[in-house]
């Protein structure tokens, strides 16, 4: 994984308690502006907080209907402060799309606006409807006496009930897969003619996490187009993925063999787009979600239905060939930090991962064996299994994971008889000046954090 940075992660906590202290503060006005909002004649009241990954809500209820509501806002400090409102914007507009075009259960908006528009000026938000269930990442982990574990699926879990769960999200997951737009992007209706349209740039999980954790300059990502093509897209990820590494001032924590091994990893990462990168290169694009996973899920315990799926903030139009993958989290590990890990790490997850994913492949072609297909339409289980017999399932991996891209570029996508051979003179010839730039940024970033008087606390 790349080296941490540490003041960045400072700066982004300190930002998170100061808003979750006025938020806590402002409870009453946020109930009362809920309650206006939705017509309530003075009937809510408070019920609880939540806190997710990125967002921190109140969910609010209607002492005389019992209705339930949650008004959800993204966290400073989590959320590049100036990408909050088109977080919220992106996510309305996917949850309405889904709303109107698949079966999947996504809660119904109310109302969402700007900071302008927020209580005390807190920031965007979203009310949306208070959605039943329990969370499903805690009904497939493992139990372990302490919540702080890392999750990992129940070796213990009956067959019967995961291969029931792996069908409903693969019913799901072909539905998403056959959302077909012209262009990459972030969708929107247009409010006159109610068509919809990929109208702006993408905004993705790990655009916000190079931008608030690593100094990736968020300028960049304003002049990224709208693409029509999967290659052109795939070329503007290289060129991300080669800045990161520049911009990031951790980087030559790690001995100089490694830190040169980043930066061929990242050239020759590029170089693989005309052997990955093509599928469907001209469209039709798809509506991918990159945190579609159990934790943001949940079911019903008793009859273990998928009642909601969660948090479609970073839900963009992509390369459709991300559709076709596996889900990434079926042992509900991350494979990036998984071999990231060592060889030897890496073989366990493989060996846990191979099973699940024959079994998920068998989940999606009994759902494909009930469901009518477009004529002439490929199986998506096939294009799974194909995406990762080929290995095509790691590039679309890297390509979205700026922080493990280098050990997944080496451990799956690497080619030992090629290496720095498929670099261009003039590329290789920068080792020296490259190395030497990460040394110098390296020690301007630890004497700025010695000079910080939060880490003598």
């Amino acid at each position: 994984m790349m080296p941490a940075n540490h003041i960045a992660e400072r700066n982004a906590k300190d930002a998170q308690q100061e808003f979750i202290r006025n938020f806590v503060e402002a409870k009453p006005d946020i109930v009362s502006f809920v309650d206006n909002c939705l017509g309530w004649n003075e009937a809510g009241e408070f019920l609880r907080f939540f806190k997710g990954s990125f967002n921190l809500s109140i969910a609010v209820r209607n002492s005389v209907t019992n209705e339930r509501v949650v008004i959800r806002f993204p966290i400073p400090g989590k959320v590049y402060d100036l990408w909050r409102g088109k977080k919220v914007k992106h996510e309305v507009m996917v949850i309405t799309y889904l709303r109107e075009h698949t079966s999947i259960p996504v809660p119904r908006v109310y109302h969402w606006g700007l900071t302008e528009e927020s209580p005390q000026q807190l920031g965007p938000f979203i009310i949306m409807e208070f959605m039943e269930g329990e969370n499903l990442g805690d009904v497939l982990k493992k139990p372990t006496p302490n919540e702080a574990d890392l999750a990992i699926l129940d070796p213990d879990i009956d067959e019967a009930k995961l291969g029931g769960i792996f069908e409903q999200l693969a019913s799901f997951m072909l539905e998403l897969s056959r959302l077909e737009f012209p262009r990459i992007g972030a969708i929107s209706k247009d409010a006159v003619s109610g068509e919809w349209a990929v109208t702006e740039p993408p905004l993705t999980y790990d655009m916000n996490e190079v931008v608030s954790f690593a100094g990736f300059p968020a300028e960049h990502f304003t002049t990224m187009p709208v693409f029509d093509r999967s290659s052109n897209y795939f070329a503007a990820r290289a060129q991300c993925l080669q800045i990161h590494l520049e911009t990031q001032h951790t980087v030559a924590y790690d001995a100089k063999d490694i830190t040169w091994g980043r930066y061929v990893a990242r050239h020759c990462f590029a170089k693989l787009i005309p052997t990955y990168g093509m599928i469907d290169d001209a469209g039709p694009h798809r509506l991918f979600c990159d945190d579609m996973r159990p934790s943001n899920m949940l079911i019903n315990p008793e009859t273990m239905e998928i009642t909601a799926l969660l948090d479609f903030e970073f839900t963009n139009v992509m390369p459709a060939q991300f559709a076709y993958d596996l889900p990434w989290w079926l042992i509900l590990r991350d494979p990036g930090i998984e071999v990231s890990e060592g060889e030897t790490r890496k073989q366990k997850f493989l060996d846990l991962f191979e099973p699940r994913k024959e079994q998920f492949i068998h989940a999606m072609e009994r759902v494909e064996a009930r469901s009518s297909r477009p004529t002439g339409e490929p199986l998506l289980s096939a294009r799974m299994r194909d995406s990762w017999d080929s290995g095509r399932f790691w590039f679309n991996l890297a390509s979205r994971n700026s922080v493990d891209v280098d050990q997944i570029y080496w451990q799956f996508l690497h080619k030992e008889d090629l290496g720095e051979a498929m670099l261009d003179t003039a590329t290789l010839a920068g080792k020296e000046e490259f190395l030497e730039r990460k040394e110098v940024q390296f020690k301007a970033y630890l004497a700025e954090k010695q000079s910080d008087t939060r880490f003598d606390e």
